[in-house]
């Protein structure tokens, strides 16, 4: 999984309420189970008209929010069903940060989990941060997850909470497999000292 330590990027200003993993990736583009290829349908519904034409209106279609590798939204972000194939379709999109006032909570953990930092902050400081997404490719925001701040366009600093296990295992680069496999030579140890330690008992019955 790719670290993240400081983001600089555009963001995309998306002010709704209740955007279900269905709207992020549709149903019917969940047969596989490959991590990668998903961002091309992902927001399928209001990307593409009927006849897959780009729509002109929405705003991961226009410049300079095609490359936006923040996403700015509102409340209950993920909600619907628990597919992991919504954060996945966002990494493939290019989306690093989603920053709402309240996520799903299994959407929230798969975030983590796929090298996505989800922020949660007040919706007044959403609002403000939509605001500064609006200016486009000239007011880019600054992530620093090392520090926990947002950095606005005009400096003014913005701080968030991660929980600090999850921040390091983004700081790190670490899903599930690789927390594991950093303890390998732990586990290798332990398993070698359990075996010697281990004798089997036999047990002979008595020759008549």
């Amino acid at each position: 999984m790719e670290k993240f330590t400081e983001l600089t990027a555009i963001a995309a200003p998306m002010p709704n309420e209740n955007i279900d993993t269905d709207q992020i990736i549709p149903a019917r583009f969940l047969k596989t189970i490959q991590r990668t290829g998903l961002g091309k349908n992902a927001f399928a519904a209001q990307r593409y008209d009927d006849n897959g034409n780009e729509n002109p209106d929405f705003v991961l279609n226009k410049e300079p929010y095609r490359h936006a590798e923040i996403l700015i939204t509102y409340d209950n972000l993920g909600c619907g069903s628990s597919r992991e194939h919504a954060p996945w379709a966002l990494l493939d999109l290019g989306i690093r940060c989603v920053i709402a006032p309240s996520f799903a909570d299994i959407f929230f953990n798969n975030c983590f989990k796929n090298g996505i930092l989800p922020i949660r902050l007040p919706r007044e400081i959403c609002d403000e941060l939509m605001g500064d997404a609006r200016q486009g490719a000239n007011s880019r925001l600054t992530v620093d997850l090392e520090k926990q701040i947002i950095i606005r366009p005009d400096g003014n600093v913005v701080p968030f909470e991660v929980d600090p296990f999850r921040r390091h295992m983004l700081l790190e680069g670490l899903d599930d497999i690789g927390q594991t496999l950093a303890h390998d030579a732990e586990i290798s140890s332990f398993e070698h000292q359990a075996s010697r330690a281990w004798v089997p008992s036999i047990s002979m019955g008595t020759a008549k």
